[in-house]
């Protein structure tokens, strides 16, 4: 019975805000491509800085020479935290809701130009170090960053559309609580994607790093 409640829950939700989430989700594709757009607009020498960057980095990858993976789970996870906290923050105070929008969309850049450097720099093999080392842990994030964004816009205009019409009525306390509520099952969520990040991606990137070498 539980189960098949939460299912109605989630039903419900999704298609009361799915002009949101596909709004959100189409804006945040559009970032991604953007990023990979902008890779193809640097300058030689600024790919060249970069990618003896990326080199010593992998350098480091196969050397082993990381940051303690607690330490590498914490910066994760409270980078993550930190962006949700701003946009639920955001949420609230209504003219936040074109940051809100600017976020995701900068999110979605900053994947795209990620994964874009890579291939464009190493082409097969930088797909493979992408796969490895953005994929996984995108695959929870970015679906949790689009939940997050659709909850703080529909919530800023609500607030919007309550202050326009004002109605009184409108049980605030009830909608705050479950749109926190969400917020916090999502950062309870997103710390699988900080331990993939920390944990597994340094091992299958040191194993992807050492096959190229080959």
């Amino acid at each position: 019975m539980k189960n098949q409640s939460l299912k109605h829950v989630i039903s419900i939700h999704i298609k009361e805000h799915s002009s949101i989430y596909l709004f959100i989700t189409v804006l945040f594709m559009m970032g991604i491509v953007f990023g990979a757009i902008v890779v193809n607009s640097l300058s030689p020498s600024q790919k060249t800085d970069l990618y003896l960057y990326l080199s010593r980095f992998f350098g480091q990858v196969v050397e082993g020479d990381f940051a303690n993976a607690n330490q590498l789970f914490l910066q994760s996870y409270t980078h993550h935290l930190k962006y949700i906290g701003l946009m639920w923050i955001l949420g609230i105070s209504i003219i936040g809701l074109p940051i809100i929008l600017i976020l995701l969309f900068l999110k979605g850049i900053v994947v795209g130009f990620t994964v874009g450097f890579l291939v464009n720099q190493l082409g097969w093999e930088g797909f493979l170090l992408s796969f490895v080392s953005v994929l996984p842990q995108n695959l929870i994030i970015i679906p949790a960053f689009i939940i997050v964004g659709t909850i703080a816009v529909s919530f800023s205009l609500r607030l919007i559309g309550q202050i326009i019409s004002k109605r009184a009525n409108l049980p605030f306390m009830q909608i705050f609580s479950r749109y926190t509520g969400v917020a916090v099952i999502v950062c309870f969520v997103i710390a699988l994607a900080s331990a993939f990040e920390a944990y597994s991606s340094p091992i299958l990137m040191k194993q992807v790093v050492n096959i190229i070498n080959k």
